[in-house]
């Protein structure tokens, strides 16, 4: 059991418990940060961070969106801007309820939000016997690709300056 379990769900987490929970490294916690305006952890000595559990609920819904559902970074950031946090939380729970099971077989992925730069090839879903990967397969690929992007834009611009 680890220490997360022993916590009552009011309290603090620090950065290793949500990522652990989450399955994600911290490394891709303190990113979302920098990308999300709305995730905003308690900071202490040292730099430390506390994440309440509304923070939590949030980066379980970009999760779910981004890895998911196949958002790119983006298109998250309008749904937030647009919705705000708490609607997206709302909106991803009932989601979630309403997921298939594990074993279900997978629908292709949806609602990829297009980009200035999009690759044509990846608008449209591969399908599964094409390249052997399933949907949550090309969702993570697109997002981590749309993260490539921002940063190649990011260091183009540092470059030009």
């Amino acid at each position: 059991m680890t220490a997360e379990n022993d916590k009552s769900p009011g309290a603090y987490r620090t950065i290793s418990e949500v990522a652990e929970s989450m399955d994600l490294p911290q490394h891709v916690l303190r990113f979302w940060e920098t990308r999300f305006p709305q995730i905003k952890p308690l900071k202490r000595g040292g730099g430390r961070r506390y994440y309440r559990p509304d923070d939590v609920e949030l980066l379980r819904a970009i999760r779910r969106l981004l890895y998911d559902q196949g958002y790119t970074i983006k298109g998250v950031q309008r749904m937030l801007r647009e919705q705000g946090a708490g609607a997206v939380i709302a909106s991803e729970g009932r989601a979630a309820d309403a997921a298939p099971p594990p074993n279900a077989p997978s629908a292709p992925a949806a609602r990829i939000e297009p980009t200035l730069d999009a690759d044509p090839a990846l608008e449209e879903p591969t399908p599964r016997g094409l390249t052997g990967l399933d949907a949550s397969d090309i969702a993570a690929l697109r997002s981590a690709l749309a993260e490539i992007r921002e940063a190649q834009r990011q260091l183009a611009q540092i470059r030009a300056s």
